[in-house]
């Protein structure tokens, strides 16, 4: 069985001692790999608490931000799937492209992985002059990267025999055990928190979520997943565009006192959809700068908890099939 907790640092506990903006640099660490998320969850959390209003630009800024770790977050996944199967070379394919987004997210926001970006009631900064022109430039060649990579490996016969019909998690127990995201989705189940919780400014944008289809194989298997994760970052490249070309003037941070208090005992809760999942972020006020209580929910932790019972039987080889394709983060899975 997985031994969780060697990776436990205190993030939750160490919000008691921030004050509610300073808290934000920490949120990064939760998913070092999906920070973006977890900054916008909690920010949409305290500003509920707070009843602040995000200025419109900001919130597209925010989906712009985060559709672009929808798609870094992935490449690194599923490099990380085809390589723990023996097969080198779409990795390096698709750290290149993941490369391309770095460079924009340090452009956005001054960091390459932990982006502090996100702020209460807006964003840290607008958008450098010429990146939505360089964006939409390399979203082009993107379309032909992800082309690229399914001659390379998406329906490589030895692949599909590494994926098809193995580590099958069906519906019902996808359910039973609240996993979350592609994991979820890949079970057949419609579900995306984008859509069916809408926040920000996702009800004006169109998408389609992906389900699993059993196109291979089983639904719920190895491939599903795999499939789903390209499929996705196909919709996030098509939001992208979207929020490019749609982005409205006006300014990126509304005015929000230096010290925020709430009143005692209230508290607020969001929900948003991570590169794993459905992350929920509960906050509570003792009527003081700082939170009380912060708490986070994310996907790596029950995706780690389910792996011993769909791994039961399998063998050794099959075993890495069924952990890559989970996409577990370890620091997520304890805080």
């Amino acid at each position: 069985d997985p031994d969780i907790g060697y990776l436990h640092r205190g993030i939750e506990k160490l919000a008691e001692r921030c004050t509610w903006q300073g808290f934000i640099p920490y949120t990064d660490r939760v998913d070092y790999l999906g920070a973006m998320f977890m900054n916008h969850a909690y920010a949409l959390a305290v500003e509920k608490l707070h009843g602040i209003e995000v200025p419109r630009r900001a919130e597209y800024l925010r989906v712009l931000a985060d559709e672009l770790n929808r798609i870094a977050s992935p490449l690194l996944c599923l490099g990380s799937i085809t390589m723990d199967l023996g097969a080198d070379t779409p990795f390096l394919h698709g750290i290149r492209e993941r490369e391309s987004i770095n460079d924009f997210m340090e452009e956005l926001c001054g960091a390459r992985l932990t982006y502090n970006y996100v702020r209460i009631g807006g964003v840290s900064g607008d958008l450098p002059p010429g990146l939505p022109e360089r964006i939409l430039r390399w979203l082009d060649g993107f379309s032909v990267f992800l082309d690229e990579f399914d001659r390379l490996i998406t329906y490589n016969e030895i692949f599909l025999n590494r994926c098809k019909n193995v580590g099958i998690i069906p519906a019902s127990d996808a359910i039973a055990f609240g996993l979350v995201g592609p994991n979820l989705r890949a079970s057949g189940v419609d579900f995306d928190v984008r859509r069916d919780r809408p926040y920000s400014v996702y009800p004006e944008l169109a998408f389609d979520v992906i389900v699993g289809q059993g196109k291979v194989g089983t639904v719920g298997d190895v491939f599903d997943r795999f499939w789903c994760r390209i499929e996705e970052m196909k919709q996030s490249a098509r939001l992208v565009r979207q929020v490019l070309e749609g982005m409205p003037d006006g300014p990126i941070q509304s005015k929000v006192p230096r010290k925020l208090k709430a009143e005692k005992g209230a508290s607020a809760s969001a929900r948003v959809e991570s590169a794993r999942g459905d992350t929920f972020v509960y906050v509570i006020s003792d009527g003081s700068e700082r939170p009380y209580r912060v708490r986070f929910r994310t996907g790596s932790f029950t995706a780690l908890s389910a792996l011993p019972r769909f791994a039961r039987g399998m063998m050794v080889a099959d075993l890495v099939a069924l952990f890559a394709s989970l996409d577990v983060i370890a620091p997520e899975t304890d805080r």
